[in-house]
C-alpha cells in the first residue's frame, strides 16, 4: 500500500541547481495541472501540515526503520482519486501537501559532503526553462522576489522536515508504532477489501503511557499531531468510495 521514497526524489527526473549564469533568461509559468501526480497515490507530509491534512486523508506511515509519514490520495497504487486523467484537480478543497507544492524546485546538497543546502529544479519540468511567457527568475543577475519567495517555501520545507525526523524518533522510542490493517467493504461483494503494508500508532499503547510519559508528549507537542494522524484514519472510506465512484476499485480480492 505505500513505499518509501527512491533514492531521486518522488516526482523528480532529474536535479539541476538553479544559477543566476546558466539560467538567465529563465522564466517559470506555474501550471494549472499536474499529470506527474496522475498514478500517485501517496504522498510525503510533514507533521506542520497534520491538522490541515487531517480532515481531507488519511495520513499513515510507511514501513521499515526509516519510515516517514505519507498522505493517501488513492489507496491502490496508480490511484489518485483526487486528480483527472489530465492532471487537473477534481475537488478544488482537497488538501494539496507541500511535497507536491514545491515541484519542480527542492533544497539539496550538490555534493554528499556539502554543508550547504542549495536551490535545485527538476530540468525535464515544462513549467521551467528559456519560455516566451511565465515569471522571469533572475534580472539584472540577480534572483528575483519568485525565486527569493520559492527559496523561503523550500527552507521552511526543510525545516519542518527536520521536525517530523524528529517525531518519527520519538514514536519509535516509544514504541507506538504498529502494522497497521484496513478492512473496507464494497456493496456487491462478498469478500472485503484488506488493505496492509503501512504503519500506524497503536492507540492501545498510547492510551498505556504512563502520566510522566504522556505529559512529556503533551509538552512536545507531539500528543496532538498523534491524534491528528489517528483522526485522519476516518478518512478511509471516504477515499475507498471515490475509488469506487471513478470505476477504479480493485479487483474483487483480497489487497495486500
Amino acid at each position: 500500500m505505500a513505499s518509501a521514497p527512491q533514492t531521486l526524489p518522488l516526482f523528480y527526473n532529474a536535479l539541476e541547481p538553479l544559477s543566476s549564469e546558466t539560467h538567465a533568461n529563465f522564466r517559470f509559468n506555474a501550471a494549472d495541472a499536474a499529470p506527474f501526480l496522475v498514478n500517485q497515490h501517496a504522498i510525503p507530509v510533514t507533521v506542520d501540515e497534520f491538522v490541515a491534512t487531517q480532515p481531507w486523508l488519511p495520513i499513515v506511515f510507511t514501513t521499515g526503520a526509516d519510515s516517514i509519514p505519507i498522505a493517501l490520495m488513492g489507496l491502490n497504487e496508480g490511484v489518485n482519486v483526487f486528480v483527472g486523467d489530465d492532471g487537473k484537480l477534481i475537488e478544488d478543497k482537497v488538501y494539496i501537501p507541500a511535497y507536491i507544492r514545491r515541484y519542480p524546485f527542492m533544497l539539496a546538497r550538490l555534493r554528499p559532503d556539502a554543508q550547504d543546502l542549495s536551490l535545485c529544479f527538476d530540468p525535464t519540468s515544462d513549467t521551467i526553462g528559456a519560455l516566451d511567457e511565465g515569471e522571469a527568475l533572475f534580472a539584472d543577475g540577480k534572483p528575483t522576489e519568485l525565486v527569493q519567495n520559492i527559496l523561503g517555501f523550500n527552507e521552511q520545507f526543510e525545516q519542518a522536515g527536520a521536525r517530523t525526523a524528529n517525531f518519527m524518533t520519538e514514536l519509535r522510542e516509544m514504541d507506538l508504532l504498529m502494522d497497521g490493517e484496513f478492512t473496507l467493504n464494497m456493496a456487491g461483494n462478498d469478500q472485503p477489501f484488506i488493505y496492509r503494508g503501512f504503519q500506524i500508532v497503536n492507540e492501545e499503547k498510547l492510551n498505556d503511557l504512563r502520566g510522566d510519559q504522556l505529559r512529556k508528549i503533551q509538552k512536545s507537542g507531539l500528543l496532538p499531531l498523534v491524534y491528528a494522524h489517528l483522526f485522519s484514519l476516518t478518512t478511509l472510506p471516504q477515499i475507498f468510495d471515490r475509488q469506487v465512484k471513478l470505476g477504479k476499485a480493485p479487483a474483487p480480492q483480497l489487497v495486500n
